[in-house]
């Protein structure tokens, strides 16, 4: 393999703009693109974007000068069957592949797309990234952990080491993470319990930060996450649970996760990523999730009155 030089991003949300935004300073804007095509394409190059009040320096193309290196997926859950389309010609054979998409079906997904031996899983983790229209807002960038499963039947790790270097050498906070797969799986508990409350009580993190009903709710949910990973091999423990929801209570209470700002927004959310993997997996091992269920519920009928 040719060293990594390029990269290529699908998807201009919070970690598009954020990450865009990082390597293009880093790498030089010759070395990134955003993928694009029709009227997305004509606007993105009319409007750009804009990091903390900055115009961002972005390339945009619609993918006819050549195939990728290391091709990032940024986009929302929703969006992911449409960017899997708008960027199959620029899967080449050596193309790496990385999902920065919550959720914990993205990588099969794309593996199924385009190979399992291309896709290298990734955790973006601790940034405080709020975007409005082509504006993002971020103060703290966060880490960016990349990996592999512990036993990996692809070997991936000379790939693995490839988008790590060019990753580190365009400026992002990066860290290889020795069990990707436990780390997913917190993260997606976390999320499946607070970006959900937060929207189908339309609070922000404040909201279940106290005892009452949507902490309650929040706790519930994740513990039925942390129940269906361990049916899928993923041992995610109570403690990992407490250290996850103090992380939540250390966040800037009236700060909103980004489902919550999906519905303020009236955009499609990522409720089939969280409530609706967790509850597909539990009818599949023969559990109860009540809680997700009653988020998934409450969310769709948000969701139908927009």
């Amino acid at each position: 393999m040719e060293m990594m030089e390029e990269v290529t991003i699908v998807g201009m949300g919070a970690l598009g703009i954020l990450y865009g935004d990082i390597l293009s300073k880093g790498l030089g804007a010759d070395k990134v693109r955003f993928l694009a095509d029709g009227a997305r394409l004509a606007r993105y190059r009319r409007e750009g974007a804009w990091h903390n009040g900055a115009p961002c320096d972005f390339r945009f193309t619609d993918g006819s000068d050549g195939p990728a290196q290391l091709l990032i997926f940024a986009t929302k859950g929703p969006a992911l069957e449409e960017a899997m389309a708008l960027a199959a010609p620029c899967v080449g054979e050596d193309t790496v592949i990385l999902s920065l998409l919550n959720g914990v079906t993205s990588e099969e997904k794309l593996g199924l797309a385009f190979g399992q031996e291309k896709v290298l899983y990734a955790v973006a983790q601790g940034m405080d990234a709020v975007r409005e229209g082509n504006r993002l807002t971020c103060t703290h960038e966060g880490v960016l952990y990349l990996g592999v499963p512990q036993e990996d039947y692809f070997d991936r790790g000379e790939k693995l080491e490839e988008a790590y270097q060019l990753l580190r050498r365009g400026g992002v906070n990066v860290e290889k993470e020795e069990d990707i797969l436990h780390r997913l799986w917190c993260k997606f508990m976390l999320n499946v319990g607070i970006n959900q409350v937060c929207m189908a009580y339309e609070c922000d993190y404040g909201g279940a930060q106290v005892p009452g009903q949507v902490r309650d709710t929040m706790i519930a949910a994740m513990n039925e996450a942390r129940k269906v990973g361990a049916c899928q091999g993923v041992l995610v423990t109570q403690k990992d649970l407490k250290e996850y929801v103090a992380l939540m209570d250390s966040l800037d209470p009236k700060a909103r996760p980004s489902m919550a700002q999906d519905g303020l927004a009236h955009r499609p959310s990522e409720v089939e990523l969280f409530a609706g993997t967790v509850l597909e997996l539990a009818e599949f091992y023969g559990m109860q999730a009540p809680a997700n269920q009653k988020l998934y519920d409450r969310i769709k009928e948000m969701e139908t009155n927009w």
